[in-house]
């Protein structure tokens, strides 16, 4: 999975923005299975993943407050 930059994920609407949040706790997900059952896993993916997914859920809040306010 590519990483996306924060203008990049700005384009998206809100569907993309949601089916990427969930492709990426489906990622997250499968690192702790493997981390888990002592798979070997590379640790700074996980922290790359998770700061991927709080960007996205970021822009996805910062997107819904401004349509509030414009409503």
């Amino acid at each position: 999975m590519k990483i996306l930059s924060s203008s990049t994920i700005r384009t998206l609407d809100s569907k993309q923005i949601q089916v990427e949040i969930v492709n990426l706790k489906k990622i997250l997900f499968d690192f702790r299975l493997k981390q888990a059952t002592r798979q070997s896993i590379k640790p700074h993916l996980i922290q790359m993943y998770k700061r991927q997914l709080a960007r996205v859920m970021t822009i996805e809040h910062q997107q819904n407050i401004g349509k509030n306010l414009s409503t």
